[in-house]
């Protein structure tokens, strides 16, 4: 689970550039994945929102891949220049086989971004189509802030358990990119 939000952070945005590489890396993988986590979440939301940082986790992309396409990820993502990054959680048992992946990309002014993915190898992961990105099902995907994701404090999670609550769906709702007022 989450450390609590600092409040007074509230209102910070992720840069730009973070967002434009991180789209530009999961291009050539649209086909073959499906996206988890705050990237679920950034296409749940309505197209053009603030790109707050406590709405949606954008340090790392979390993606589900089917069995049958881990060699054909793999091997776009060697080709794109990422590397395999051993992490404390590679040898812990658990349902989903995980890997990471990870690239540096130099920008302007030699500033550079480092692109994590983290990807879970599971079949029959409960999925919609939106924005021309296939997601985890809402739903499905606030269950797994118990045991993959913890960014459980996140603006779009805690008002996706409202909506859902309340039988509503959470796509294109505001509420998902809006600070809250308490």
């Amino acid at each position: 689970m989450g450390a609590p939000h600092n409040k007074k952070r509230y209102g910070e945005l992720w840069p730009n550039y973070r967002i434009q590489y991180a789209l530009a890396a999961l291009a050539p993988l649209k086909e073959l994945v499906i996206l988890s986590g705050g990237w679920a979440w950034h296409f749940l939301s309505h197209v053009g929102h603030t790109e707050y940082k406590h709405a949606h986790d954008h340090k790392d992309i979390d993606l589900f891949i089917d069995p049958k396409n881990v060699a054909e990820v793999m091997n776009i993502l060697l080709e794109n220049d990422f590397q395999k990054v051993w992490t404390r959680y590679d040898k812990l048992p658990s349902d989903e086989n995980f890997r990471r992946y990870e690239k540096t990309v130099i920008i302007e002014d030699e500033k550079s971004v480092r692109i994590t993915i983290d990807f879970f190898v599971k079949a029959n992961i409960p999925v919609r189509n939106t924005k021309g990105w296939t997601i985890v099902e809402p739903s499905y995907l606030l269950g797994l802030y118990s045991n993959i994701h913890s960014s459980d404090k996140c603006w779009a999670v805690q008002a996706a358990i409202k909506l859902l609550d309340q039988n509503i769906d959470p796509l294109d709702r505001e509420e998902l990119v809006t600070i809250p007022k308490k």
